[in-house]
């Protein structure tokens, strides 16, 4: 399991945080890494020139995955550099906790573009473009199986996605493609840190078997297990990568 040679991987939102690690452990294992960005260019040339001094391959590529033009962009580029496109990470996301009474509309709208919206736009290039027997990973949320107050909202872009992915998955079965969506619980990362005390991070971190919270090197595993030639007969499933939290 994890070798990718002659593999291409876009991983959306893969300047820092999750998708970083996600696109530096794919071209460890041999793929070329489409490494796509919205606006934090310098932090996505560090992460391409760290692949290739390492040997690898990659490209960084800047789209807003919750524009259309900007997405069929992404996929035609990394057409264009590699030839062709094995696998696809859906990680771009954006995390806005409020009680629901102080949820703007423009909180609202945001989060579902670039949650919800961004997985629907690349879902339907992916189905275009894709090889036969190609990988489709979504990351979601563990907080799409609790209640936890200040997460209606972020929690429901998530479960929208985990929902688009299973059907999707039959729709795309007879060309060997595999969808599915792993659920992280919190993650030692700038996305899920922001705005919360220290305290508020213990707290959370207790509720994992572990009592602490996860870190990038927890998730990555089940991802490019997703993404292998073994996870063949794996479709339509949201798997929790949550430390027993759910």
């Amino acid at each position: 399991m994890g070798n990718f040679e002659n593999k291409t991987v876009i991983v959306t939102g893969a300047s820092r945080g999750l998708g970083k690690q996600i696109a530096l452990e794919f071209a460890k294992k041999g793929a070329a890494v489409v490494v796509n960005y919205s606006s934090a260019k310098e932090e996505a040339g560090k992460v391409v020139n760290e692949i290739q001094l390492a040997g690898g391959r990659a490209i960084s590529v800047q789209a807003d995955v919750s524009n259309a033009a900007d997405v069929e962009r992404l996929f035609d580029e990394a057409s264009r550099q590699f030839g062709k496109i094995d696998i696809v990470i859906n990680n771009a996301g954006v995390m806005i906790t409020k009680l629901l009474q102080d949820v703007s509309e423009a909180d609202f709208d945001r989060q579902f573009a670039i949650n919800t919206k961004s997985v629907f736009l690349v879902l339907k290039q992916a189905v275009e473009k894709l090889e036969n027997g190609g990988r489709i990973v979504t990351i979601s949320s563990s907080t799409s199986r609790l209640m936890m107050p200040g997460y209606s909202v972020y929690s429901a872009t998530k479960a929208a996605v985990e929902q688009l992915s299973k059907v999707v998955a039959k729709e795309v079965g007879h060309r060997d493609i595999t969808v599915n969506c792993v659920l992280p619980g919190p993650i030692n990362t700038a996305l899920f840190r922001n705005g919360k005390s220290t305290e508020l991070i213990d707290k959370i971190a207790g509720l994992s078997a572990f009592n602490r919270i996860g870190e990038p090197e927890d998730i990555v595993p089940v991802i490019l297990f997703l993404a292998s030639k073994e996870a063949q007969w794996i479709t339509g499933q949201t798997i929790g990568a949550n430390g027993g939290m759910s």
